[in-house]
């Protein structure tokens, strides 16, 4: 039997590249990702056993939800929530009682939801806005053949790497003043990405020669270069970076938001979100002269893939003897 993702973003990001992992294991049957029109009025025809949405929830959005809802009643019909999170709603939410009835109200259309992480399941049901029975935790993968690769990290933890895009979410300014008043010897923090925020964050280097600004750069090229990966983000439903770090061998920091939290239990050191913070997390690294987890995360790293995928069959095989889905699912 079938399975059709529907996305509402094709731009390379982390949605992309974890159903081009879904889709490539060959393990849940025959899928394919179909493109729609983001605040489209009606339903795309799909012909599939299973619909997955990994669309943006919103009220613009929200006629298609309810139009794809009427047009596949009896057909299961799965959503993967990759953004919102509990530090989104902080960050960006004004009317949290408004905000909330969307998500309810969308929730509602679907037959299971799934949250990327734990931290976010448990937001949404700290929320009310979906129920316990409806809600499964499978966290996203994605190729990490070229990450398991890189050689492993030896010698002293002097180059920090900060990847992705230069946006407020990332929290790349904090990182920047804490590394610039702290006192480093031999340090040095290269940014690989590029984003709205790039001018406001070369302007907090200060010119500082050990803060290096590369743009956008192959990943697995950028990870090589790095002992440690930095994430102070402010917002993460997820983390794929870390997942991607980790399975490079190389240490994470991360501000432990969200799903950031999530990756402590793999490996990754929470430091919070404050300059203070990492201001101490970087002095104490720069003492640490040698780091030995590397092979333990990465197996963790490597193990999380056959985790997702035997955690999508058992939705799968769920939803296929469900009262509501008349059809099957292929094991």
């Amino acid at each position: 039997m079938t399975i059709a993702h529907l996305i509402d973003d094709s731009s390379p990001g982390g949605v992309v590249r974890f159903l081009d992992r879904l889709t490539a294991a060959g393990q849940l049957g025959p899928q394919q990702v179909l493109q729609v029109r983001r605040g489209a009025w009606s339903a795309p025809k799909v012909k599939a056993d299973v619909i997955v949405s990994h669309l943006v929830i919103s009220w613009r959005n929200l006629p298609q939800l309810i139009a794809l809802r009427a047009r596949y009643p009896s057909t299961p019909i799965i959503h993967v929530e990759h953004s919102y999170s509990e530090g989104f709603a902080r960050l960006h939410v004004k009317n949290r009682v408004r905000f909330n009835a969307l998500l309810r109200v969308a929730y509602a259309l679907f037959d299971q939801v799934v949250a990327v992480s734990k931290a976010q399941a448990d937001w949404l049901l700290r929320e009310e806005v979906v129920s316990a029975d409806a809600l499964k935790v499978i966290s996203p993968v994605v190729d990490l053949e070229r990450f398991l690769a890189i050689p492993a990290q030896t010698g002293p933890l002097h180059r920090i790497g900060a990847i992705g895009r230069l946006d407020q979410q990332k929290g790349f300014d904090v990182l920047i003043k804490a590394f610039r008043t702290s006192a480093l010897a031999g340090m040095e923090l290269s940014i690989y990405g590029d984003g709205p925020e790039r001018a406001a964050l070369e302007k907090a280097a200060a010119g500082d020669n050990r803060i290096h600004f590369h743009g956008f750069a192959d990943p697995v090229e950028a990870m090589a270069k790095c002992d440690v990966v930095a994430m102070p983000s402010r917002y993460e439903p997820f983390g794929l970076v870390a997942l991607e770090a980790r399975a490079a061998g190389r240490m994470v920091l991360t501000s432990g938001i969200d799903g950031l939290a999530d990756q402590g239990e793999c490996g990754a050191v929470a430091i919070g979100g404050d300059i203070g913070a990492w201001q101490e997390a970087l002095r104490a690294l720069n003492s640490n002269s040698d780091w030995e987890g590397g092979d333990i995360v990465r197996h963790k790293a490597k193990a999380s893939e056959q985790t997702c995928l035997a955690l999508w069959q058992a939705l799968l095989d769920e939803v296929k003897i469900a009262p509501v889905a008349l059809t099957a699912v292929a094991a």
